[in-house]
């Protein structure tokens, strides 16, 4: 299967269990792979026979920002449906949502969560 990749997008958010994440947010990073055919359009060189990856950055940008939730599953799931529901060419979605600096004390580079949704 084909995919379209978007890596590294980044969106301040308030979303987080604790009281200190939805107060005062934080940066949250968002990959996402949709898996979709893309043969027509690598022949046409049309962008209707793909997805307008402007467009699902946006979809992904409105959810991060616009909404907040407890917990990443729900904000990656929410992502993964509203994408499903707004392009019909894409049969299925892998999403990593990953917090830079959550409050919790110890050494690491990122924590984050993966989910993968098909049709």
């Amino acid at each position: 299967m084909d995919k379209i990749i978007l890596n590294g997008c980044r969106f301040y958010g308030y979303h987080g269990a604790l009281f200190e994440e939805q107060s005062l947010g934080q940066v949250f990073t968002v990959d996402a792979e949709l898996f979709l055919d893309l043969s027509k359009a690598s022949y046409s060189d049309n962008l209707a026979d793909t997805v307008h990856y402007g467009l699902v950055f946006e979809t992904i940008k409105h959810q991060v920002e616009g909404q907040s939730y407890k917990l990443l599953e729900r904000l990656a799931g929410a992502i993964c449906q509203n994408l499903l529901d707004q392009f019909e060419s894409i049969q299925g979605i892998k999403v990593r949502i990953t917090k830079e600096n959550p409050p919790i004390p110890g050494h690491y580079d990122s924590i984050g969560i993966e989910l993968e949704r098909y049709r």
